[in-house]
């Protein structure tokens, strides 16, 4: 059972009937800008498209200009298809009139998208979880307050556990080929990163007069699939 929010002009209205004979649980709010700043959460949020497309449009992309982290149902009458495009930012469409069947794995499905990739912008490694869409990392729930080099950094070697980098490999992959500074920067930001990372500095392990890696629990490496992309 999921949370439905629904953006309509005409709230109490039937947007999507046949949601009345699924056990979703369902709000209505007005289609208004302003209405999204107390919204409650959901798993979903379905705008009704069906009277009023320029208007439904504006608000699809203000919502995801503002980053919502939910999927984005557009409910459309048959002849508004035609107008609907990628620039939208819309997840899905459903006509007004779809069936229970269909309205249900609907849901089911783009919700269960958005969660698995969700989940595939995250690197769990260690007690560390680096989510590349929101550029941050946690280590066992607590937020790192990273610089984006010291996020790449982490993030690149948290990709390639137990391989070890030299200096000169890591300024090509971190910091690129236009970069013009020395090797000296790279045990700069790995000495940052390590009092950042606090109990689990260890994570970056040195390798002398070789380079740097990113070491793993010793469970984690009878099963290094665990340790990259979920």
């Amino acid at each position: 059972m999921a949370q439905l929010l629904i953006l309509t002009p005409t709230v109490n209205s039937d947007v999507l009937p046949a949601l009345g004979l699924l056990n979703h649980q369902m709000r209505q709010i007005p289609a208004e800008p302003a209405q999204l700043i107390n919204a409650p959460s959901c798993d979903l949020l379905i705008v009704d498209a069906r009277q009023d497309l320029a208007n439904a449009r504006s608000l699809c992309k203000i919502l995801k200009t503002t980053g919502i982290n939910v999927p984005l149902l557009l409910v459309l009458a048959e002849g508004g298809l035609a107008a609907v495009n990628a620039d939208w930012g819309i997840d899905d469409v459903i006509l007004e009139n779809a069936g229970p069947g269909e309205v249900d794995a609907r849901i089911r499905l783009v919700i269960g998208r958005q969660s698995q990739d969700h989940l595939s912008n995250k690197i769990h490694a260690s007690g560390v979880v680096i989510d590349e869409a929101s550029y941050s990392a946690k280590v066992h729930g607590r937020p790192l307050d990273l610089t984006f080099k010291e996020f790449e950094l982490l993030r690149f070697l948290a990709t390639h556990p137990s391989r070890v980098f030299t200096r000169e490999q890591l300024l090509s992959e971190v910091w690129g080929y236009d970069y013009f500074g020395g090797t000296r920067t790279v045990d700069v930001h790995v000495r940052r990163l390590r009092a950042k990372l606090g109990d689990l500095e260890s994570l970056i392990g040195t390798v002398r007069n070789v380079g740097y890696r990113f070491n793993l629990h010793d469970d984690e490496n009878e099963n290094r699939a665990q340790s990259v992309r979920s």
